[in-house]
Formats: C-alpha cells, structure tokens, sequence
C-alpha cells in the first residue's frame, strides 16, 4: 500500500494517529483506540514507508540516516490535509509515528470547549498556560483561542511551534507563524526574536526549560498576551512546575512575578464515551486576588479550594468537570472516578448522584 492511500484511509477512519513500526501490522489510532490492518510490517518495509514520505514532502532523508537520529516536520497534502511526523529509530528498524490534522481549524462547540475556556482569549496581557499530558489536545485549544483573537481584535499574532500543526489566515490581526527548525533555531531564539516584531499576541508552543520560561515571563510583563503549552495536571502543579525550574534563591522572586503575570490555566485530558468516541474534561482556573495571595505565600495546595469557589468567576475544577459529563450520561460512572483528581470525594458526589 503506498503512503498516499494509507493517508486516504486515516481520513476515512477519522484517525488521529497513524504508527509505522516493524513487527505490527499498520495501526490507526481512532478515538483512542487502536485499530490495526494487514501483515505485521517488516524493517524494510517501515523503511520503503519513510522514504515515500520524505519523497512526498521533498526533505532530505539523510536527517535520520544516523542510527541515534530522530526527525520531526509537517507537511500538507492538497485536499487532503496536514500531517505531523515523527521519524524513528527503534530496535535497529526504522519507524515513524504521523499525526492527522485536518485542513480548517476545529469548531469548539463540536469539540466540546467551554466558553469559560475560550474567555482567555479575551485577556489583553499576560500568561496563559494550556496543560495536559501529551496528546490531550493542547494544540487544538490554542488554535481556538487564537483564531477567536484573530477575528475579533486587531494586533499581530506570532506563533512558535514545532512543528506548525493549524494554518492561521489573516483575518483582523496579522498572523506570522514560524517553525521551530526551519523559520528559527530553537523556541528561545523565536521568542527573542518576537520582542522586537512588534507582537500583541504570542503563542510559544512549549516551555521547555529554564531560560524559555524566563524569558516568556518577562514578555508577559512586557504588555504581551502570551499563550503556552506545559505538560503538568492541573493548575496548583503547574504553578509549581515553573517556580521549581528556577534556582532555589529565586523562588521568591519569581513567585512573586508569577502570580502578577498569569492570568490563567486551562488543564485538560481526553477522556473515553459511552459511544466509543473521546472529548475532553478541563479545569478552568482564572487569578484572582485570592489565587494571586496563595502563589506569591507558596500556598498552592489551597488553589484547588479556590478553583471550587471561583465558578462565578468561570472556574471549573477537573472533577466537576467530569462530574458534569457523567450527568450528561456522556461517560461512564468507571471513567469519572479513573480521570478523577480526587477518587474518594468523587466517589462521594456519584453516590449522592445514584441516591437521588
């Protein structure tokens, strides 16, 4: 089967994920559930499969000739859409992972975001954080809030992704989006790039270490709007994430300048329906002073409490969340409690649910 039919059939499948590995057969990943055709794949044929793809997207295969080596690019397919690779090395084999990503940019209510999520596109300054494990559709929540500022405010957005995933048109903002590998070097590199290019709006698509998120926090306090990805649960451990990266004699300070700079964290994982599909569960945090009070004292087991007395404000805790589609008999009783952040007190609330 050549590698243009094989995509064909991911978009027939409306798969997610498509694994080329030696020893399995070729597997879609469809709503979280593989899906596997055919004989198992032989090296050489994971081998015939990585070279049709870098014949397709004109790049030089001789950036994993090296056995240690790794690639990661996009490419676009006309009437098709867009693909995310991931090329690797595994037991002596070559191998590659593709992730599909449909021309146009996602719809939120059919994907299930919530307005108080697609609010923090209404900020003016600041962090925004989108977390969750890997594959929890960060990118797509971004890509939503993105295009929600591109149509209703003007401004130039700059967005740092590796690689590109969603294509922004202009709409009322400019949009420049750049690749980290090909448009620039490395996401800090962007980033200081950005600062000079006249930005209202930036998307960083990952904090990586300790200097990106430096220097991401002084844009923020600069009178940017800055949007990233971390992969933390929740918000109180996202918190965290960022300070513990920085020395312990600058804790303080950046304690300090964190809870002045964000202004929100979105956390969110995928989690399986009734009917075989996947959406999405999220905790919604905003800051408010009391949150602002708990960052800057170290308080940050407190946030959850403040999350759960902030709904007014349109924050949402994990649990309520998965509560909620559990009352829109949208998942299982089973699943609730596993995505659970707190199992016992979960267990409390379906049981007075089940009494009723």
């Amino acid at each position: 089967m050549d590698i243009t039919s094989i995509l064909q059939r991911a978009l027939q499948l409306n798969a997610s994920d498509i694994f080329f590995i030696a020893g399995l057969p070729l597997t879609y990943k469809v709503s979280g559930r593989q899906r596997r055709e055919g004989e198992p794949l032989k090296p050489e044929d994971t081998r015939a499969l990585v070279e049709d793809i870098y014949a397709l997207c004109g790049r030089n295969p001789e950036r994993v000739a090296a056995e240690d080596a790794d690639d990661d690019f996009s490419f676009a397919i006309r009437e098709m859409g867009r693909f995310r690779a991931n090329v690797l090395h595994q037991r002596g084999s070559l191998a590659v992972v593709l992730r599909v990503i449909r021309f146009g940019l996602p719809d939120p209510e059919a994907l299930g975001i919530l307005p108080s999520v697609l609010a923090a596109a209404d900020k003016m300054k600041g962090l925004v954080l989108v977390t969750g494990p890997a594959g929890s559709g960060k990118s797509t929540t971004l890509a939503c809030l993105i295009d929600r500022i591109n149509h209703r405010r003007e401004g130039h957005i700059i967005t740092m992704e590796d690689p590109i995933e969603y294509i922004h048109r202009h709409g009322s903002c400019i949009v420049t989006q750049r690749e980290i590998g090909s448009d620039a070097p490395s996401y800090l590199a962007a980033l200081r790039s950005a600062l000079r290019e006249s930005p209202d709006v930036i998307l960083l698509g990952e904090m990586r270490d300790y200097e990106t998120i430096e220097v991401a926090m002084t844009a923020a306090e600069t009178g940017q709007l800055l949007f990233s990805t971390l992969h933390t649960t929740g918000a109180a451990n996202t918190v965290d994430r960022i300070v513990d990266v920085f020395p312990a004699s600058q804790q303080a300070q950046v304690r300090i300048q964190l809870s002045m700079v964000l202004q929100a964290v979105i956390s969110q994982q995928l989690v399986p329906t009734v009917d075989g599909g996947q959406t999405v569960a999220f905790e919604v945090m905003y800051t408010n002073p009391a949150i602002r009070n708990l960052i800057r004292e170290a308080k940050t087991h407190q946030i959850a409490a403040a999350i759960q007395t902030g709904a007014a404000e349109g924050m949402c805790s994990m649990d309520s969340s998965l509560l909620r589609l559990y009352q829109q008999k949208r998942i299982t009783r089973e699943t609730a409690l596993t995505y659970s952040i707190y199992y016992e007190a979960m267990e409390k609330r379906l049981d007075a649910l089940a009494s009723l």
